[in-house]
């Protein structure tokens, strides 16, 4: 068969079309690895929050409960796959024993009891600042000026992408911290 070097592009153009075509209609369609597609469910996507791999999960929810977890097939990262943890999240959200008001032992006390979240918030705000305060330093010992606070430090979560990391340090340095850590290194 004799092709000519037009002829060629026009079928390698219509046959590049014709795959693209074909992948874009596929993907539209979710589909699990048995090929059948997901439940008719309110569904949302969201990310793993066990490590900082970042994989896709599509989390299933009816009546305001987590009815199913599966690894995302469109996500670049996990393509579907997830680990034993991220398998077993469901069974977290769903767990009688989850935690979900804040709780406070007060200094001295053995117990803890259960608080509201605007007192935590409260708490939590007003220790940052008296800490920041009692602890300022205007000059370092050269008589340059440095506006910071040595006595608090963050230490970030996996679970955090580059954009929420960003924001959090900018935050964080607004209010004179230093000392940042993030532990994204895996």
């Amino acid at each position: 068969m004799d092709v000519t070097r037009r002829e060629f592009l026009k079928l390698s153009g219509a046959a590049a079309g014709a795959s693209a075509l074909a992948a874009a209609t596929t993907s539209s369609i979710r589909a699990g690895p048995n090929g059948a597609s997901h439940k008719p469910i309110g569904e949302t996507t969201s990310i793993c929050p066990y490590c900082a791999v970042g994989c896709g999960m599509v989390v299933g929810v009816e009546d305001g409960r987590v009815v199913n977890i599966e690894g995302d097939v469109e996500h670049p990262i996990n393509q579907g796959a997830l680990c034993s943890k991220g398998s077993t999240l469901s069974q977290l959200v769903n767990s009688p024993r989850r935690i979900t008001k804040p709780a406070y032992r007060a200094p001295g006390a053995t117990q803890w009891q259960e608080v509201e979240w605007g007192w935590a918030l409260d708490q939590i705000a007003q220790r940052i600042k008296k800490t920041r305060d009692a602890h300022w330093v205007e000059t370092d010992d050269q008589g340059r000026t440095v506006r910071r606070t040595e006595a608090i430090a963050s230490i970030g979560s996996a679970a955090l992408d580059n954009e929420e990391c960003s924001l959090l340090a900018k935050a964080l340095r607004s209010i004179g911290l230093v000392y940042l850590e993030h532990q994204a290194r895996i």
